[in-house]
């Protein structure tokens, strides 16, 4: 079985999981608590093993340093790289995704529970093959919740409630994430903040998505929920270790290959939509320096930030003194 509904499914997952995880546990009762985390915890005695995905855009007067994250974390990964601390320090604006607090508003949060429900009115256990509608409702038993409940959902909100659930089974957390980590800290600095994209605009992407691919990527988990469990497994060591060429196969080529329009939707088209506020941060004619903050994906191959802003004229160069000191060994 190919493994681009897994993929698709993780991608996305890793993508939004900051505030998808609450939406989700009030639209869907099968999904997992979501209680907040403790902030990481950060020592200046504990030696970092993380290597960043983080690049720094120069023209002649600012810089634009890109950040590659992950949005759920494990607490007892931090504290991250100093060079994320150094590019934070450096930046006087802090660009995210979305408005991270704001995915707690009454109002969004009402907005994301109704795009999670079918819009044409069909009934998941409809969608789903025989075998899978028995493997759903069994899972579903098992955490004292039933079918009729999720019915009304599309299979991209199941399929993501699911993931996150594994997720933080795992030990991953969205409050540990390194959005939220980066959004405190540059809070407490004082930094101004700034969007790339509105909530509606991110979950337009998940929501666009063709309905066969949400209904292949459910019934892919459904038929072996423990392969979940190896994929993040590698994607975490990938992105701890600074590994593009793992990520940029796992997360965004076999995305592409197999499934090129949802790839079209989460990755290209909000890559384009995001060029031209990032360059307009470079522009100014003050010295006014930026940290961007995005998931991984957005910055891997051809179709990356990264690749764009080189292609552009840029100066482009990645930043982890880690991975220089790796390899003068």
């Amino acid at each position: 079985m190919s493994l681009r509904p897994r993929l698709l499914r993780l991608s996305l997952a890793l993508a939004l999981a900051t505030g998808l995880a609450t939406a989700a546990s009030a639209a869907d009762p099968s999904a997992a608590s979501t209680q907040p985390a403790s902030a990481p915890q950060t020592s200046a005695q504990q030696a970092s093993t993380h290597r960043p995905l983080l690049w720094k855009v120069s023209d002649a007067d600012n810089s634009l340093y890109l950040l590659g994250s992950i949005h759920v974390l494990k607490p007892g990964d931090y504290p991250l790289s100093t060079d994320i601390d150094a590019a934070l320090d450096d930046a006087e604006h802090v660009m995210f995704e979305i408005d991270l607090p704001s995915m707690a508003a009454p109002e969004n949060l009402a907005m994301i529970q109704q795009t999670m429900m079918a819009a044409d009115g069909k009934i998941l256990s409809a969608r789903l093959s025989p075998e899978a509608r028995t493997q759903l409702e069994t899972l579903l038993k098992a955490s004292g919740a039933s079918l009729e409940q999720v019915d009304p959902l599309d299979p991209w909100a199941i399929n993501l409630s699911m993931a996150l659930g594994i997720m933080q089974a795992m030990g991953f957390q969205a409050d540990a994430g390194v959005d939220k980590h980066i959004d405190a800290r540059a809070r407490a600095a004082g930094k101004s903040l700034g969007a790339l994209e509105t909530i509606d605009d991110q979950f337009a992407a998940l929501d666009g998505g063709p309905m066969g691919e949400q209904v292949a990527g459910l019934e892919d988990f459904l038929s072996d929920p423990k392969k979940t469990v190896a994929m993040l497994d590698l994607l975490h060591r990938a992105w701890m270790t600074g590994d593009v060429d793992t990520l940029d196969k796992t997360l965004r080529a076999d995305l592409e290959r197999e499934s090129p329009e949802t790839y079209r939707l989460v990755n290209v088209a909000r890559n384009d939509r995001w060029i031209p506020l990032l360059e307009a941060r470079l522009k100014q004619q003050t010295s006014d320096d930026t940290l961007a903050v995005v998931g991984a994906m957005h910055l891997l191959g051809s179709d990356g930030v990264v690749e764009k802003l080189r292609a552009r004229g840029y100066t482009v160069e990645r930043v982890c003194s880690a991975c220089a000191a790796d390899k003068a060994q």
